[in-house]
């Protein structure tokens, strides 16, 4: 509206009712164009319109020594004033606009100089978390640690996701997503990670995951998930994947067959006879012959380690059965 009035008060002021409305209909397309052009700028990243700045300002300072230099030419300054205006407008065009290119095409190529001693700059990598690791809520506490520093980075379309579960009429979703925001609020408030919220979206790609791995792409970062899915999804395309779920296994006690522990039978298992217990951190313990010690805690030995993708599993036998078998073979 303010575009399409100043248009028209212009065109008023040197045309007739008739044609003053070309000044109105022209300052209603530059709006149109300038929505356009903002929209567009939105997508790009910080360094692109700095480089497109940069390249922008070098193009016209190239333009304009150049074009000083030709008035020095002999015969050029008794030119019409006409033909040299056109030269100037030309040049100054062209080269503006080969730099705004250049300087936003060949940002990406340029790497700012890094001081070792920064330690912002240190931990610049680009981890983006996405919701399930948030409403998780182990990535605040690692922070908490001060295993991760730095800063992460949280997309808008996901921050719209946990308001989404937050706001949704079912119970449980309700709170995950409240959970989620709470566990935002406390990672912001912590002194050694910062949170990011970028304003960047794929309009023609749907699905949050889609879009997690399409930002990873164009920023070489790594996402920070536990989502299963995802982190298949994610390797097959070339992305790197920081799991919870991963760390997790990584950092359970080292098991080692021949070792003992104490433990309680609490259910039966899949096979004929066998008990199932479970240690603190969660990892299921097959105990061979366990079902007649149901509800009692024993002390077990450790006869092998599966590690799968859903997690550990000790097989075990209770001691006094061990201590049977070797009795019987002697």
């Amino acid at each position: 509206m303010a575009c399409s009035l100043s248009g028209y008060l212009i065109a008023s002021r040197y045309y007739t009712f008739p044609l003053s409305l070309i000044g109105l209909i022209s300052g209603l397309f530059l709006s149109i164009f300038v929505i356009q052009t903002e929209q567009a700028i939105r997508k790009l990243s910080l360094r692109v319109i700095f480089g497109g700045v940069i390249g922008t300002v070098l193009g016209l300072s190239i333009a304009f020594l150049f074009t000083y230099g030709l008035k020095f030419m002999p015969g050029l300054e008794k030119q019409d004033i006409l033909p040299w205006g056109y030269i100037y407008v030309t040049i100054t065009f062209i080269l503006g606009y080969l730099g705004l290119v250049l300087g936003s095409k060949k940002s990406e190529e340029f790497q700012f100089p890094r001081s070792h001693s920064s330690k912002d700059e240190k931990n610049s990598e680009y981890r983006i978390l996405d919701t399930s690791v948030i409403v998780d809520g182990r990535i605040a506490d690692i922070c908490d640690t001060g295993f991760i520093e730095g800063s992460l980075v949280v997309p808008r379309f996901v921050l719209d996701e946990l308001q989404q579960i937050a706001d949704s009429s079912d119970h449980m979703k309700r709170s995950r997503g409240r959970r989620g925001l709470d566990i935002l609020n406390r990672m912001q408030k912590s002194d050694g990670i910062r949170i990011d919220i970028v304003d960047v979206d794929f309009p023609k790609i749907r699905g949050v995951d889609a879009k997690l791995v399409a930002l990873a792409k164009e920023k070489g970062g790594k996402i920070m998930t536990n989502d299963y899915n995802l982190n298949k999804v994610a390797e097959l395309q070339g992305i790197k994947i920081l799991n919870v779920n991963e760390l997790a296994n990584t950092l359970k006690p080292l098991i080692l067959p021949g070792e003992t522990m104490i433990t309680k039978v609490i259910k039966e298992g899949k096979e004929s006879g066998q008990g199932v217990a479970y240690l603190d951190d969660g990892t299921m313990v097959i105990v061979d012959n366990g079902i007649q010690y149901m509800g009692k805690s024993i002390e077990v030995v450790v006869t092998s380690v599966l590690q799968t993708a859903a997690g550990r599993m000790i097989f075990s036998n209770a001691k006094d059965d061990e201590v049977n078998n070797v009795s019987s073979q002697m």
